[in-house]
């Protein structure tokens, strides 16, 4: 709840103020779930910024979430290939926390061209996000599409304050974006809800997509992302050209 004092956050989450003064400045090694719940209702919190509150007051503990760190390798099960495959013709991927894009159908390779024939191995959503003067074309939206992966990131941060590999994406996006810089200084989190995407495709125009995160719990920290558009309109249209695109490049003839 923007504009309260800290005296009157203190007294709705029924503490005392010097002991919330010491977990606003980051001592929260002692902080109980419930005095972070009654901190998180009296600043009326949403789901992803109660469970970063969380996340931060575990890391303070020592505890670290149970995933993979993204400096080791990951293999990818075949079976989430197959799925992808035969989830063709709606564009999807499977990417890590990082926002590394692990593996891909190929309509979700012809989508996403532009980050996919950058020189990162693998792809990395959040630096041609930050990094590629095409993006801001790319997403006629960009600067939301920028607000929201890095503040995927400061989550995942939250969860993993030592993960190697988070810590170098960001130091490689402050170094090379000030757009970044600005929007991490914010701080803002959030999860990964159902929403839209538009995109300024360089082969078919204006996309318009439904677009469906899930985590998939036989391997967390592992997110499938998969795109969809209205029956019937002029971007469902444009995924059907997607796929003779697509048709095109694995023919013999192509």
């Amino acid at each position: 709840m923007s504009g309260l004092r800290r005296e009157e956050v203190a007294l709705l989450a029924g503490i005392s103020v010097d002991y919330y003064t010491r977990l606003e400045k980051g001592r929260l090694k002692t902080a109980s779930a419930p005095v972070l719940d009654a901190i998180a209702r009296a600043l009326q919190l949403d789901p992803a910024e109660r469970a970063h509150l969380h996340d931060l007051a575990r890391a303070a503990r020592g505890e670290t979430a149970d995933r993979q760190s993204h400096a080791e390798s990951v293999v990818v099960r075949p079976a989430l290939t197959w799925m992808l495959d035969a989830m063709s013709p709606c564009p999807a991927y499977v990417r890590n926390a990082k926002l590394d894009v692990l593996v891909s159908n190929a309509m979700g390779r012809v989508l996403y061209a532009p980050a996919f024939d950058r020189a990162d191995e693998p792809p990395n959503l959040a630096v041609f996000c930050f990094l590629d003067e095409r993006a801001p074309v790319f997403f006629p939206e960009w600067s939301a599409v920028a607000q929201g992966m890095m503040a995927l990131l400061r989550a995942e941060l939250g969860r993993n304050p030592d993960d190697e590999g988070v810590n170098q994406l960001i130091d490689r996006l402050a170094e090379g974006s000030d757009t970044f810089r600005r929007l991490w200084a914010a701080h803002n989190v959030r999860e990964s809800p159902a929403e839209t995407t538009l995109i300024e495709h360089p082969d078919v125009g204006t996309l318009l997509l439904a677009l469906e995160a899930m985590n998939i719990a036989a391997d967390p920290g592992l997110t499938m992302v998969t795109y969809a558009a209205e029956p019937g309109s002029a971007s469902s249209a444009g995924l059907s050209r997607l796929s003779q695109l697509v048709i095109n490049q694995q023919s013999p003839l192509a």
